[in-house]
């Protein structure tokens, strides 16, 4: 197969991906509909290798998802968190209820190391599953590399139907209460309180915009990027910790000094093309998936998910009810963890929009469901899953 005929064939597949989840309303992901279109490819006619012959080779991949932690680090910030801390408890038990069901339970029916590749993904997204798959094709756990993968594909049809009935729940329960005059306009204490927050990096603040280029955000990203790597390479004799992990930290510790811009990476316009490359990269982790192997998984799927939503709803329920959060919107909040962004954002406004057709009972609920939904989405798949990932990784 051509370059040329390899790329358009894979790009075209997550076009196809988008399409479907924007008709139907993210009820079916992308990465689902992406993921069955390539087991069709490879069980026919795709090469085993078309990922690498478009042009994505794992070297340049793996550059790419240094870049993508980096700027990951760069979205966090100290003051737009610490007015939702309630939600990032609750967001941490969800997780907490994981790891205990999964390692408890988990590891009684199906073993430790299922469990280990099992959890990041569950309560991640794209990066740590990618770590947990890596890890385990390290290892020679084939299968267990495939199911790093599949796992992450399958989880949000779990995390879907279960978060929109929890928020709908929820906001009947606000409806009530705006009806019945208990809660009467939009809480605007958090927006008093926050100040807008300078997003360029400070440090270059006076650099003429000419010299700000692209090529100057990129190598700012690659170098904080090298630092991580270096630092880890400095503590393997202590301790192992995950170049990717670091990633994470110095990205965040980058932009606190000015170093970095928020979201750089977008800035530099790479982003996009840095998630077709991760994308694919993940994607091509499903060439070793036969028809058996993926029937002998099945049960281990299932089994991991259907705990993981037992240990969550249990934990976030308790610590929901000691901070005095409604036990629907705790477990919702919770649930960000098996889709993140953009899926918790569409999920909810979806649920507003049907609950009431009055513009301003739609704007009192966005304004106490949507900021928890994005928080809470944000703390477990950006930043928990992959520390996560990073110390999982060294069980294998």
């Amino acid at each position: 197969m051509s370059q040329m005929l390899a790329l358009v064939l894979i790009v075209l597949i997550l076009y196809i991906g988008d399409v479907v989840a924007a008709r139907t309303k993210a009820w079916v992901p992308s990465i689902f509909v992406c993921a069955v279109l390539f087991l069709a490819g490879y069980w026919t006619f795709f090469p085993e290798d078309i990922v690498s012959v478009a042009g994505i080779p794992p070297v340049v991949a793996t550059a790419l998802m240094y870049l993508l932690i980096v700027n990951m680090g760069t979205l966090l910030s100290l003051q737009e968190l610490k007015a939702q801390w309630r939600t990032i408890l609750i967001a941490f038990a969800g997780i907490l209820g994981v790891v205990v069901f999964l390692l408890s339970f988990g590891t009684l029916l199906f073993g430790f190391q299922p469990m280990v590749v099992a959890i990041p993904p569950l309560v991640g997204g794209l990066v740590s599953s990618l770590i947990m798959s890596e890890g385990a094709a390290d290892a020679g756990l084939v299968s267990l590399s495939v199911f790093a993968i599949v796992i992450y594909v399958m989880q949000g049809f779990a995390g879907y139907p279960l978060t929109s009935v929890m928020l709908k729940k929820e906001g009947k329960r606000l409806l009530s209460q705006i009806r019945s005059g208990e809660l009467e306009s939009v809480d605007e204490t958090a927006d008093k309180e926050t100040v807008k927050e300078y997003e360029g990096a400070r440090l270059f603040k006076k650099l003429p915009e000419q010299y700000n280029t692209s090529y100057f955000i990129f190598f700012r990203l690659a170098f904080t990027g090298f630092l991580a790597y270096i630092v880890s390479t400095l503590l393997e004799p202590l301790v192992t910790i995950s170049p990717m992990v670091l990633c994470l930290l110095f990205g965040v510790i980058g932009r606190s000094v000015g170093f970095l811009e928020k979201q750089a990476l977008q800035k530099a316009n790479g982003f996009g093309f840095a998630m077709l490359g991760l994308m694919l990269y993940v994607l091509d982790g499903l060439r070793n998936a036969t028809p058996g192997m993926m029937l002998d998984i099945i049960y281990l799927l299932v089994g991991s998910i259907l705990l993981a939503v037992i240990g969550m709803y249990i934990f976030s329920f308790i610590v929901g009810k000691l901070l005095k959060v409604s036990k629907a919107m705790a477990y919702a909040i919770s649930l960000t963890a098996f889709y993140g962004f953009p899926a918790d954002y569409v999920i909810t406004n979806e649920v507003i929009n049907s609950l009431t057709k009055d513009p301003k009972e739609r704007e009192i609920l966005t304004s106490h469901m949507l900021s928890p939904m994005l928080v809470g989405g944000f703390v477990t798949v950006t930043i928990v899953s992959v520390i996560l990932a990073g110390v999982f990784v060294n069980f294998l």
